[in-house]
């Protein structure tokens, strides 16, 4: 194992990737090496056809070993997807791994600048400089070892949660399993028959419960909920209170597993009639007027799909031409603004078609009618739709942006006035039932958990995972996971799915018995700390605490709790925290970087943006895959939050020849750090009066928020942002600085 200390000079090689055409058929892949060459501290430089194959990585090792390399670079695709593949070569060949920096020259260059060799080129060459000026700057770290409790919370114990608690026990590991109810099973206990199977629901909740029951390593708490939890991956410390006599029950466990579920959506009384007439119901109502084999033998049902779903959506075809006829009035406008949820919640649909089949099954003359705006039934469950219509079910499309109306006739049966999408005409039906299909919506102890669990909530209120397709049941804070219908809607089988993906990824980190945790995370210098206790109260994770030390107050950093998000480094006023790998040194030098003298025309704006590692980062990798072609003088800054963005980094963007610079970061509610971003938002208010005292205008520095599904907004952003700097003029710092 090669040995690293301070007082070496670097040695870096630098590896430049054709992958195939992708990079190499658009960026002179050889005039990029040859320029790298020229680089300080750069002892080493080739390229491969692809780094990533065995071939590329065993040219990395040797280059190591026989040059004598301290750092690497390489210049290839995004680190979303190969970063770990390289850090982990470069261990392998003796180096640490945090002494390797990557330069994303094809999802951010090459696949967006395709019809610009030449710029692309020197794109590629600016991108590959501020690697190397950062990996100049790079320190081995070395991760902490963490000791992890063999012992599952699993919080919910609907059929997520049994599942999830059952698969966990499967393992060996202890489990105690907290549900706020008397009774086990969640909505579960409510279903009559579940879909496409047409099994018994309490069947499937019998089995489920007996699998739990039989296993001794399982602990139920019912009639209980978690009151707080502290502590860190592996050795989480859990407080949980009986809810009748207050008892609390102290618990040391090594992962959480949260299935606390969703709740169903009730719409607003008197809307389409509910709460008016007790034969205008809920699919929920139906199933347990089904279960009990009271529906009887009514002439008509009518079931409403997207009553409270999908509110705000006004595409469908044809309503424009009704506004224009005067069809639709205020009230209309009006109601169609009430309350309800944005999503679509999934499984409605195909929970309508199979009651419209059990209905059919009860009394086969019975007319089902099912007014709809359009039908997804996914996967298998389209054969029950085909089945449904065989059946003689009705399906009819609405507008579901005008709400429907529901009058009681003079012999008592309801009449539903709706207008129709096809004949583009009010239509009326005599009904017995009216049956409202109405979303699954977040439960209320989701704001709770959320603050309790240290998890940040969606935008539409369910619990939020770490990434929706590679990390589905994970969540920010490590350790715990999500099961079930707390992060969205699912039905019963996928709920199962989902408890038995989130109790894998809970016994893997429990089987080993300990973890490593990542390297990057802030430390305060306790000679300039003044205790003042600002990084305290904005840390999410409450990883600082003021401690006595010494004769004196200070800011401690317990590297355990710290996830790296580096919101507390900008906000020390007395600039005492290090936040490692991200230093300060280590950005500026990009930043001082970012820009060659050989941009092409100098009146061209160039645009310096920092991106936050999880979304605005891959929104940006998105642009790239979706081939969304954008200005090319925008240079990237990658860091873990927008939290992390120190006005004093901004200022010297401006100092070292940026005409307009880009705060990207999570949508408010979505952030993986939980309130990086916002954070952000108040600094960068303070930002914007600094620089209007120093005479750069107020159109030179933006702050977006942009998704990792949002790569066309990405690649507008830099477009306006290009036109809106272009309008302005260069930087008059810029101008200052290379006149002297």
């Amino acid at each position: 194992m090669s040995e690293y200390n301070d007082q070496q000079d670097p040695r870096i090689g630098v590896f430049v990737c054709h992958c195939g055409t992708n990079i190499g058929g658009v960026v002179d892949c050889r005039a990029v090496i040859e320029y790298a060459k020229t680089l300080p501290s750069v002892s080493y430089a080739e390229d491969n056809m692809y780094t990533c194959s065995e071939v590329g990585l065993s040219a990395i090792k040797d280059a190591i070993k026989k040059c004598k390399l301290n750092r690497v670079v390489v210049a290839s695709c995004t680190p979303r997807t190969h970063e770990t593949l390289f850090r982990r070569t470069c261990r392998e060949a003796g180096l640490n791994q945090y002494l390797f920096e990557f330069a994303n020259v094809r999802e951010q260059c090459s696949w967006v600048h395709a019809h610009e060799p030449e710029k692309a080129t020197q794109k590629a060459k600016d991108i590959v400089r501020m690697a190397v000026a950062r990996a100049s700057r790079l320190e081995p770290r070395n991760e902490v070892e963490v000791e992890v409790e063999k012992s599952c919370l699993v919080i919910g114990g609907g059929i997520a949660g049994l599942t999830a608690a059952s698969s966990v026990a499967k393992q060996g590991f202890r489990v105690v399993l907290v549900e706020k109810q008397a009774e086990l099973g969640g909505k579960l206990r409510q279903l009559h028959l579940v879909y496409p199977t047409f099994q018994d629901a309490t069947e499937i909740l019998q089995n489920a419960t007996r699998s739990v029951a039989e296993k001794k390593n399982i602990q139920v708490l019912t009639s209980s909920i978690v009151k707080e939890v502290s502590g860190a991956v592996g050795g989480f410390e859990v407080s949980v209170q009986h809810q009748k006599d207050k008892k609390e029950t102290k618990l040391k466990v090594g992962a959480i597993v949260v299935a606390t579920g969703a709740q169903n959506y009730e719409p607003p009384k008197p809307y389409y009639g509910y709460g008016v007439s007790d034969n205008v119901i809920t699919q929920l109502k139906l199933e347990e007027i089904l279960k009990g084999d009271k529906l009887g033998k009514p002439e008509r049902v009518i079931m409403v799909q997207c009553v409270g779903a999908r509110k705000g959506e006004t595409w469908t075809p044809g309503f424009e031409e009704l506004e224009k006829a005067g069809l639709v009035d205020e009230m209309y406008s009006k109601r169609a603004a009430e309350e309800g949820f944005p999503y679509c919640s999934k499984i409605c649909c195909v929970n309508a078609i199979k009651n419209a089949l059990i209905v059919k099954d009860k009394s086969p003359e019975t007319d089902v009618i099912v007014l709809y705006s359009d039908i997804r039934a996914y996967k298998e469950y389209e054969k029950l739709y085909g089945e449904a219509r065989k059946r003689g079910v009705k399906f009819i499309r609405y507008f579901t942006e005008l709400p429907i109306d529901v009058k009681q006739s003079d012999d008592g049966k309801l009449v539903i006035f709706f207008l129709n999408t096809l004949y583009r005409s009010e239509m009326s039906f005599l009904a017995d039932y009216i049956v409202l299909s109405t979303p699954l919506a977040p439960s209320l102890d989701n704001i709770i958990l959320s603050k309790t669990l240290r998890i940040p909530l969606g935008a539409d209120g369910f619990l939020l995972e770490a990434h929706p397709k590679l990390r589905p049941v994970d969540t920010s804070t490590e350790g715990i996971y999500l099961a079930g219908t707390v992060a969205g809607s699912l039905d019963i089988a996928e709920s199962i799915v989902a408890g038995k993906a989130a109790a894998a990824r809970a016994s893997s980190l429990m089987a080993p018995g300990k973890l490593t945790k990542d390297a990057v995370t802030a430390e305060v210098d306790p000679s300039k700390c003044d205790a003042c206790g600002i990084c305290e109260a904005i840390c999410p994770f409450v990883a600082p605490r003021i401690v006595m030390a010494n004769d004196k107050k200070v800011s401690q950093i317990n590297p355990i709790l710290c996830n790296g998000c580096g919101t507390c480094v900008a906000a020390c006023p007395r600039f005492a925290i290090t936040m490692y790998h991200y230093k300060d040194d280590q950005i500026a030098s990009q930043v001082r970087t970012a820009f060659s003298d050989e941009v092409g025309d100098p009146s061209e704006p160039r645009i310096l943006m920092f991106t936050c590692t999880y979304c605005s980062y891959a929104g940006a990798d998105l642009a790239g895959v979706s081939r969304l072609e954008y200005p090319a003088n925008v240079r990237i800054i990658r860091l873990p939050c927008s939290g992390r963005v120190d006005p004093y980094i901004v200022f010297e963007a401006f100092k070292y020849g940026a005409d307009g610079v880009i705060v990207s970061g999570c949508h408010p509610g979505d952030c993986h750090f939980l309130s990086g971003n916002r954070m952000a938002e108040q600094r960068f208010r303070s930002l914007q009066t600094a620089l209007d005292a120093l005479g750069v205008e107020k159109g030179r520095v933006r702050l977006q928020w942009i998704s990792a599904s949002e790569g066309q907004l990405f690649a507008n952003v830099v477009k306006d942002m290009t036109d809106s700097v272009r309008a302005l003029g260069l930087n008059p710092m810029r101008v200052a600085r290379e006149k002297t």
